[in-house]
């Protein structure tokens, strides 16, 4: 399975751009805490997908996208974050991160039936 032809992996490289383009718009004293944090949280949705998605099994492909909705609702609270301190809009990411926690608990449960 090719990771870049999964409909989710598509999706959280939208919510990687959307989140860059939010964190240009903090104070860059904050370049190191909330910025770096919220980066690394958001590049690490479609790598751990795509992680998952080179390994043997269905059941390694299932815990990595696991690991990518950790990294999603790390994601979403660092821009509730970023929105109550800076008074960010994070309207258009939110609805972002919606759609990628959807479509991956979408993926589990599909992966998990597969295999019965």
């Amino acid at each position: 399975m090719n990771h870049k032809d999964l409909e989710v992996w598509k999706e959280s490289m939208n919510l990687v751009e959307m989140v860059y383009s939010l964190a240009n718009q903090l104070p860059g004293d904050e370049k190191f805490g909330l910025i770096s944090q919220l980066k690394r949280a958001a590049v690490s949705v479609p790598s751990n997908i795509a992680e998952g998605a080179a390994r043997k099994s269905d059941k390694e492909l299932i815990q990595f996208c696991f690991i990518s909705l950790g990294s999603i609702a790390e994601v979403e609270t660092q821009l509730l974050l970023a929105s109550r301190i800076f008074k960010l809009t994070i309207d258009p990411t939110s609805q972002q991160i919606e759609t990628c926690r959807k479509l991956l608990l979408g993926f589990i449960r599909y992966l998990k039936t597969k295999k019965q």
